[in-house]
């Protein structure tokens, strides 16, 4: 699971320190958004599903229940 994350947030520090600046946080977090469900060729995953990603989900609801809805 930590290799997990590290290997998002190296994803993450790797397109914010590309693009410089954003002019608000919401063009940040779509950036962000994009290369979180970027397919990358080569890997074990094909279908581009982030591992655990029905977890996370419902962690992120909890903590920010504002900003995510779970529609069931």
């Amino acid at each position: 699971m930590t290799n997990m994350i590290e290997s998002m947030n190296a994803r993450f520090r790797s397109v914010a320190r590309r693009r410089g600046h954003f002019p608000d946080t919401k063009s940040a977090m779509k950036v962000l958004y994009l290369q979180a469900v970027e397919h990358r060729k080569g890997r074990s995953n094909p279908k581009a599903k982030i591992f655990g990603w029905h977890q996370t989900l419902n962690q992120l609801a909890v903590l920010h229940p504002e900003r995510i809805t779970i529609d069931q």
